[in-house]
């Protein structure tokens, strides 16, 4: 089967890009998990690594990856100007017809690529995002908010489109707003305008971590959220998780995890509690106009 669709030349052919700042501790597997990807009808022609601003040992790892696999380039920002400003960078320097967003602390499970790439076999579909699913202990308090946050975004997702951590996309757009601290969301933004598709693929899983503090927790949804509304009003673009409604109305979708015991119960009336603080601060920041495209690391995210 391979062999017949080399013969077409009908390989779908990506470019995946990794943006990097001092990810010393991840950005060895991630790339090597990227170098793995197989699959029957996709191939990665590419993986550029923009390392932006990083002060510890992220580009000696990737210039070393890169002697060894022609496919790997590096592409470094002397001065850290926020993710955005690195998408930038790879949007103007790919190559292939689909592009791949994924972050250096996440890991793809062996055929994410497959699943994710193989849906623009369909000319209407622009965009592809897939279901991340963490690593954290969801036996413990800030587990449980991150595992509950995802599994609603997943049941979310399957009816309106929100896609994040690992996202593909037509090679069709020059830049993202530059300001942006939510890439992904500009993007479905800019993909809606052109007319095409967003679809979300659960099958194409990757592994994420997220915070294991209430700081940490409240500094990333906090972030997320101010993006949120910068988004809504620039792009006039809307992210389906803006509606606290349409998120409530997954949780029982989510019982099991949420709802099954008394702890369970109080642990989601927490994360409940934290995700209306964090968007509290989230509108003040949007109001004061602080801005969020150069994040604040949310250390405890790192080391999966």
């Amino acid at each position: 089967m391979c062999r017949q669709a080399e013969q077409r030349n009908d390989f779908i052919r990506s470019s995946v890009g990794i943006m990097a700042y001092n990810e010393e501790a991840n950005v060895d597997r991630a790339v090597r998990a990227i170098l793995e990807q197989q699959g029957p009808s996709v191939r990665i022609n590419e993986v550029i690594v923009v390392a932006s601003g990083c002060t510890d040992n992220t580009v000696s790892i990737v210039e070393e990856i890169a002697r060894r696999n022609p496919r790997v380039r590096l592409l470094i920002q002397e001065k850290r100007e926020g993710k955005a400003s690195a998408i930038n960078l790879f949007l103007k320097e790919a190559v292939s017809p689909i592009l791949v967003l994924i972050g250096a602390d996440v890991i793809p499970e062996p055929s994410a690529l497959e699943h994710l790439c193989s849906r623009f076999k369909d000319p209407t579909t622009g965009m592809v995002g897939g279901r991340p699913v963490p690593v954290n202990d969801p036996a413990t308090f800030m587990g449980h908010a991150v595992h509950l946050l995802w599994c609603l975004h997943d049941h979310l997702a399957r009816v309106n489109q929100k896609l994040g951590e690992v996202i593909a996309f037509r090679n069709v757009i020059s830049s993202i707003p530059a300001e942006s601290p939510v890439d992904e969301l500009s993007i479905q933004a800019l993909m809606l305008q052109r007319g095409y598709r967003l679809v979300y693929e659960p099958a194409c899983v990757v592994h994420n971590k997220g915070p294991l503090t209430v700081g940490d927790f409240l500094k990333q949804r906090r972030r997320i959220y101010a993006g949120h509304l910068q988004v809504r009003n620039q792009q006039h673009y809307e992210a389906s998780t803006m509606k606290v409604g349409s998120v409530v109305s997954q949780l029982s979708a989510c019982r099991e995890l949420a709802l099954s015991s008394p702890k369970r119960r109080i642990w989601t009336l927490g994360t409940i509690a934290l995700e209306g603080c964090a968007r509290m601060l989230g509108y003040y920041d949007y109001r004061r106009k602080r801005e969020h495209q150069i994040w604040q690391i949310a250390d405890s995210t790192k080391k999966l």
